[in-house]
C-alpha cells in the first residue's frame, strides 16, 4: 500500500477522526458484541496518498507506490500459519454470535487469541461509523485506497449497514495505474485531491485519449470512455462513479 500524507477536504474530516478517537485501548469481547462502540476506534484512518505513476501492470491489475517511489507493505499483513477451524473458535469469557463466528474463520492462527482478531474487525467498523457521519465519500474513498484495510469482510460479518459503501468503492479507482479489465467506461469525480492532481487515459497502442491535471485542490469530474485501456492517477487520492458505470 501507499504511504499517506493529509490533503484537500479529508485534512479536517481525518484529522477529526483522530483527535476524537485515537487508538482504542478497549477490549471488544464477545461479551460486548451488541454493546454501542465509539465511533472510530483502533487505528488511525490515514488520509490521501500520492501515488507516483509507474509502468502499467499485468492485464486486469494495479499499481501503486509509497510517496518515496517505492512499494510499500500492506497495512495490515495477513496472519500466516495454520488457522483455528471455525468449530474450535472459542472466547475466554462468554459466546461469539454467528456472524462473529463466520468472521472468525480462517482468519485466528493457532496460538492467537480470537477475540483480538475480532477488534480488530470491529475498529473497522468503528472507522466506517465516523467517517460516514463526517463524509461518506471520503469513507468510500477510504475503502477503496485500503486505508481502510479489509473493509469487505468486516462489513459483510459485523456491520451489514455499511455494504453500500463497500459496493460503490468496488467500483472506483485509487492513485495509480488501472488497466484491461478493471476499467469500466462512465462519468468519475476525484475526492479529495491535491493540489498535484493529474490523470491519463490511454487506448490502443497507447494512444492518449485525455489528460489533465489540477492545482485547486477541488473535486474533478472526468469521463473514462469506452475505448480506455489504461487509466492513470497521482495526487487525486481516489475516483468514484457517478451515475451508471458498465
Amino acid at each position: 500500500m501507499r504511504k499517506p500524507f493529509l490533503a484537500g477536504a479529508a485534512v479536517v474530516i481525518l484529522t477529526a477522526a483522530l483527535a476524537a478517537c485515537g487508538s482504542s485501548g478497549e477490549q471488544h469481547g464477545p461479551a460486548a458484541a451488541d454493546a454501542p462502540r465509539s465511533a472510530a476506534s483502533g487505528p488511525s484512518v490515514a488520509g490521501p496518498a500520492t501515488a507516483p505513476a509507474g509502468g502499467a501492470p499485468a492485464e486486469g491489475a494495479r499499481s501503486g507506490a509509497d510517496a518515496s517511489g517505492t512499494d510499500a507493505a500492506p497495512a495490515t499483513p495477513a496472519p500466516r500459519g495454520p488457522k483455528v477451524p471455525g468449530a474450535e473458535l472459542t472466547p475466554a469469557t462468554g459466546t461469539f454470535t454467528e456472524k462473529q463466528k463466520e468472521y472468525l474463520t480462517d482468519r485466528v492462527p493457532r496460538g492467537m487469541d480470537p477475540a483480538a482478531v475480532l477488534q480488530t474487525g470491529q475498529e473497522t467498523c468503528d472507522k466506517l461509523d465516523f467517517l460516514v457521519k463526517a463524509d461518506r465519500r471520503i469513507a468510500v474513498g477510504a475503502i477503496v485506497t485500503d486505508e481502510v484495510p479489509d473493509a469487505a469482510p468486516a462489513v459483510a460479518h459485523l456491520c451489514a449497514a455499511h455494504q453500500d459503501l463497500v459496493d460503490e468503492a468496488a467500483l472506483g479507482y485509487a492513485d495509480g495505474t488501472t488497466t484491461g479489465k478493471e476499467l469500466r467506461p462512465g462519468t468519475y469525480r476525484s475526492v479529495s485531491p491535491t493540489t498535484a492532481c493529474t490523470w491519463r487515459t490511454e487506448g490502443a497502442a497507447g494512444k492518449v485519449l485525455d489528460q489533465g491535471s489540477s492545482t485547486s485542490g477541488q473535486p474533478v469530474r472526468i469521463t473514462l470512455p469506452a475505448g480506455a485501456r489504461t487509466f492513470t492517477s497521482t495526487g487525486c487520492y481516489a475516483w468514484l462513479p457517478e451515475g451508471d458505470t458498465s
